[in-house]
């Protein structure tokens, strides 16, 4: 069986992204063939296209952090032909093939049945993006970080998951705060849901940061990190939470003890590619439910198919892509 997938490859001192024409027999090892019906691009997809991006290990390789499609065939009993499945995270899309590709054979382990009420399409509006920002206000909850505490704020907001998290958080009932460097959108952030939107220069002015300054936000969401992150941490309120997932702004935290020690400030590390399944399959199960926003499709920059998706992995290191980018391969 012969079908097309984007390749990146590394020619000279570049990765090349091209679709290409790849036989079943190409696939790595997994108990369940699933064709594929959507995907999407993350973060983590771009750098995926980059030769010093430390995503891609060895070359050729089929990028796709994430899918939804249906199972072709299975090898193991809690699939079955026909079954409508989601996989992301774990090693997909980083030493395993990924989703760009019509079908994908994955570990059973890896895959996650599709909730009763989601459709193929709106679980990669999800994505890996959604599912980090459902486990983010997951932990956050865990932490009694309740609506009541005060102001949640929302960094990397118009990034996937920073967008995915206003509009969960607004959902939930919380006075979300909005940060972001792009002032054009400022109202689609409020359409969102965001109660306020701030520019990032006053979460963080590239000045010095105060080991503690004035308690502003109960909670926050940060794909961000570095310096950015060190301010938010200065900023908590007593016995506020921050729940980190990104580094788009640096691996390096320039923080003091003050916000840990004198306002009992907690830090949550979201690791949304190694959640234990059990967890996995409660916070999908939120995204069907509790966590849904009422505009998700608002959330989606645009829809591309197999052939744009190296377009659309460049745009989103450079910063061009506003939400969600919708991978079609092969539709619901």
């Amino acid at each position: 069986m012969a079908f097309k997938a984007v390749m990146v490859d590394l020619k000279g001192d570049q990765v090349e992204a091209k679709v290409k024409d790849i036989s079943e027999d190409q696939l790595p090892k997994g108990e369940v063939l699933i064709k594929v019906a959507y995907s999407s691009v993350n973060f983590k997809d771009g750098l995926a296209g980059l030769k010093d991006g430390k995503i891609v290990q060895s070359y050729p390789f089929i990028p796709g952090i994430d899918l939804s499609g249906t199972v072709e065939s299975s090898d193991d009993s809690r699939f079955q032909k026909g079954d409508k499945v989601i996989a992301t995270s774990y090693d997909i899309g980083v030493t395993h093939f990924g989703g760009y590709s019509e079908y994908a054979r994955i570990p059973a382990d890896w895959v996650v049945p599709l909730p009763e009420g989601l459709s193929l399409r709106e679980a990669m509006i999800f994505g890996t993006a959604g599912f980090t920002a459902g486990l983010s206000v997951h932990r956050l909850e865990k932490e009694d970080v309740t609506p009541d505490a005060g102001d949640v704020l929302v960094t990397g907001a118009t990034g996937g998951v920073g967008s995915m998290a206003v509009a969960m958080l607004a959902t939930k009932g919380y006075q979300v705060t909005g940060s972001t460097g792009k002032s054009s959108e400022f109202e689609y952030l409020k359409s969102l849901g965001a109660a306020h939107v701030i520019s990032r220069d006053e979460v963080y002015d590239g000045g010095k940061i105060r080991p503690l300054d004035k308690g502003i936000w109960a909670g926050a969401v940060d794909p961000v990190g570095g310096d950015s992150l060190a301010s938010v941490l200065s900023k908590m309120k007593q016995n506020g939470s921050v729940a980190v997932s990104g580094l788009t702004g640096g691996t390096k935290v320039p923080a003091t003890v003050h916000p840990f020690i004198l306002r009992g400030v907690s830090l949550l590390g979201v690791d949304s590619a190694y959640c234990a399944m059990p967890l996995r399959e409660k916070v999908w199960k939120r995204l069907d439910s509790d966590l849904k926003p009422e505009n998700l499709e608002d959330m989606v920059d645009r829809e591309v198919e197999l052939q744009d998706v190296p377009q659309a992995m460049a745009d989103i290191i450079e910063s061009k892509i506003r939400g969600r980018v919708l991978v079609k391969v092969a539709g619901e």
